[in-house]
């Protein structure tokens, strides 16, 4: 009997085995899908990934696989063994690592259909010259059908090829049904009429939703600067004995704002298609791949492929289905899931902006960071990684420090702009002598409205959507809250709501107080829409655009956002962090940062890391072009160090203080950290699992562990939240460390009241 491994797409641990019918033994074999019964009533598709005769316990009943749905793998060796690496380093089962990589099409049998198009092709009356004339003079009498088909004639070229229709067939052009209609001007009848007639034939045809339009231009790759070239050099694939002569084929690209890190990129990848090699090129936000794709486009043209979560399901599966076939994109252009697709000869892998939170995935497992796998992605197929940034992270730039990456810096703007100059206002000492009363300080709106007189534009960035943060009572002090999270609704003015951001739970703004009456509820803090109400007010002749979570949420939103500001159709622009990522707009010359504090004040060992990198991003965003940029950075505290680095865009500075910190209280770099988090309905069941946890875990931890506690947010959902947290050192072995992790759980996990207890775990939180 032939049996089969498969993984299913379900949170639990192992592999599960089917036998095999005589009638699918000839097609089944590692890496195709299979569609098998699971429990009762359910069915899944599941992947093979051992075929084999070893029959199984004879106490346990094996079920039938019920069909097999590939004619070859849909997945690569090396990809397994990165899920592999991904459920054994993240803690999570390969079945979280199934349903997160392979796109949802391919994880039902209904989802995907391929594209059809109609398509028309000359009828079987008018096969030779004579029978086309014939065709001509019976169509006299019908103008309309004889425009349609000599408008097929010209778009066809068979107008030109003398009728030689079989003699010529591939030169004739392939012409679509919609496109006939269009060039005529006629309806779909007519054309009906002359398929009755056989003198025209319809033929449906798959047709792929990717673009494959654009030949490559490598001669639109500008020069480099003198600067650039240097940097470039240093990156660029030279061999000592036959090796890439960078450290373990890693560098870290650390280039101030509009240094032109993306030219050198482009460089790379050409260097690395010349050489026959696919590049793998990761940003952390959708946003940024509209305008990238744009720059990338213009030179790799139909090489380019882009993958995110914001294109169809169906183009998804598209371009999964072309990264197999013979002829694969040479470049992928994409957020943190593009780590997934199939790479067949993968040799550069570019992570930009590299310090950006956003490649790490939070909820659901696998909790994996992007620039983690990529470069072990890289590891195994030999590839070259470059991390490129203007605020390199911490353990990046502790790398570079000890060697194991090579440091490759940029200093100087591109044409040498200047840097922005950064005026720190003290909103704290302004509210206290009544010159500020709102979140415009009079230096900022002096600025902005500068700005717009000169026909410029300007960035306001608040770290907050929604229109207050807090609603409350001014009577009794009562504030709505979510009934299922330990946290209070956001008030979204557009839809008049109150909005839970953790579960999404969602009220009618009341008009009154519902525990005493009162009508007067006031709004505290501000978010991006109201930032919004109070910009309009303002500035009544801007032209403004938000962009936050809010007004992002289809794919085409970012593009029309993005495109906009470009064009200067608006000319202010209010968003959260989406716009401190790397976006390039010309005319920018005011970017105001509204509050500093709520990024400084985060209860996160790394909120002075984040705030640095944010801050220094969104600065970089005034100025790019033509003459200097002015940020005005508001904050109650201007006495910190952090703003001194900050406004001095001393990144050195601040990285020496905070090394400094983190080696005194064992933080990465200097120590790896897990989080483990225990959640359920039942509060007092919740504690006690975690006590209990705790107390096994520093039998094999001692004091590196931590907790239990709550996190900020101790709900979510309906459900408790602890929290345990695992201080290492670097040098302890990582198998064993899981291993005494999973072998506490399981011991805690046997005491039938823990049955419907959640654990679950994040490796290197950010």
């Amino acid at each position: 009997m032939l049996y089969v491994d498969v993984i299913l797409p379900v949170p639990l641990d192992g592999l599960f085995t089917y036998s095999v019918p005589a009638e699918w033994e000839g097609r089944v074999q590692p890496f195709v899908r299979v569609v098998v019964p699971f429990g009762i009533t359910k069915t899944h598709i599941a992947l093979v990934v051992r075929v084999h005769r070893d029959a199984p316990d004879s106490d346990i009943k094996i079920k039938p696989i019920i069909s097999v749905l590939d004619a070859s793998p849909v997945l690569l060796p090396q990809q397994y063994k990165l899920w592999q690496w991904i459920s054994n380093y993240y803690m999570c089962p390969l079945g979280d690592v199934l349903v997160a990589a392979l796109p949802q099409g391919m994880k039902k049998t209904d989802s995907y259909r391929p594209k059809m198009e109609t398509y028309i092709r000359i009828g079987e009356n008018c096969r030779n010259e004579r029978s086309i004339h014939n065709a001509l003079d019976m169509l006299c009498r019908s103008p309309k059908q004889l425009e349609v088909f000599t408008t097929y004639l010209k778009l066809s070229g068979l107008d030109s090829l003398q009728f030689t229709v079989h003699s010529s067939q591939s030169t004739v052009k392939e012409v679509t049904r919609e496109e006939l209609i269009n060039a005529s001007h006629a309806t779909t009848p007519i054309v009906k009429a002359l398929v009755d007639k056989g003198f025209l034939m319809l033929y449906d045809k798959e047709v792929g939703r990717l673009n494959t339009e654009g030949e490559p231009h490598p001669e639109r790759i500008k020069p480099l600067s003198e600067a650039q070239q240097k940097a470039f050099e240093q990156l660029s694939l030279s061999t000592v004995n036959g090796k890439p002569s960078t450290v373990n084929g890693l560098s870290l690209l650390h280039g101030v704002t509009s240094s032109g890190k993306t030219e050198i990129y482009i460089h790379l990848i050409q260097e690395a298609i010349d050489r026959g090699e696919q590049v793998m090129y990761l940003l952390p936000e959708i946003a940024l791949t509209v305008q990238m794709t744009q720059r990338l486009q213009h030179v790799f043209g139909n090489r380019l492929g882009i993958y995110h979560s914001k294109y169809s399901d169906a183009e998804r599966v598209e371009i999964w289905q072309k990264q197999l076939s013979s002829e694969p994109y040479d470049v992928i252009l994409g957020a943190r899931s593009a780590v997934f697709l199939p790479y067949q000869r993968l040799g550069l892998v570019i992570i930009d902006e590299e310090h950006e939170t956003s490649f790490k995935q939070q909820d659901p497992a696998p909790r994996y960071h992007a620039r983690s796998v990529a470069m072990m992605m890289a590891q195994w197929a030999k590839a070259r990684v470059v991390l490129g940034t203007a605020t390199p992270s911490a353990e990046s730039y502790y790398n570079a420090m000890q060697g194991k990456y090579r440091l490759v810096e940029l200093k100087q703007r591109y044409k040498d702009l200047q840097l922005p100059k950064i005026t720190v206002v003290n909103t704290k000492d302004l509210y206290r002598r009544k010159i500020m009363r709102g979140i415009l300080s009079p230096q900022l709106e002096q600025a902005i409205r500068e700005a717009l007189g000169r026909g410029e534009q300007a960035i306001v960035f608040q770290n907050r959507r929604g229109f207050s943060l807090i609603v409350e009572c001014h009577q009794c002090g009562w504030s709505p809250r979510c009934p299922h999270c330990d946290v209070a609704l956001t008030h979204h003015k557009t839809t008049n709501t109150l909005t839970c951001h953790y579960c999404g739970y969602t009220m009618r703004m009341p008009q009154a107080c519902p525990e005493c009456g009162n009508a007067d509820l006031c709004n505290r803090g501000a978010g991006t829409e109201k930032v919004e109400d109070i910009i309009a007010a303002t500035f009544p002749n801007a032209r403004v655009a938000r962009m936050d979570l809010d007004t992002t949420r289809t794919r085409n939103a970012y593009e029309r956002i993005i495109a906009e500001f470009s064009s200067g159709k608006t000319n202010l622009l209010i968003g959260t962090q989406m716009v401190t990522k790397g976006l390039d707009f010309d005319n920018v010359s005011v970017v105001g940062i509204l509050s500093a504090d709520t990024m400084l004040n985060q209860p996160d060992f790394r909120a002075y890391e984040h705030a640095f990198m944010m801050m220094t991003q969104v600065a970089g965003r005034a100025g790019r072009k033509g003459r200097r940029g002015q940020v005005i950075l508001q904050t109650s505290r201007p006495d910190l160090p952090v703003i001194s680095h900050i406004v001095n865009n001393n990144f050195e500075a601040f990285f020496r203080s905070l090394m400094k910190e983190r080696k005194a209280f064992r933080y990465p770099p200097f120590a790896r950290l897990i989080y483990i988090y225990l959640k359920h309905k039942d509060e007092s069941l919740v504690n006690s699992a975690a006590i209990e946890l705790g107390s096994r875990l520093r039998q094999s931890f001692a004091d590196r562990v931590l907790g239990p506690d709550k996190p900020s947010v101790s709900r979510i959902k309906s459900l408790y939240i602890r929290k345990l947290v695992l201080k290492l050192e670097t040098n302890l072995s990582i198998s064993a460390t899981r291993a005494a992790i999973r072998q506490a759980v399981a011991a805690m996990m046997q005491d039938a009241r823990y049955k419907s207890l959640l654990v679950y775990y994040d490796v290197d939180p950010v």
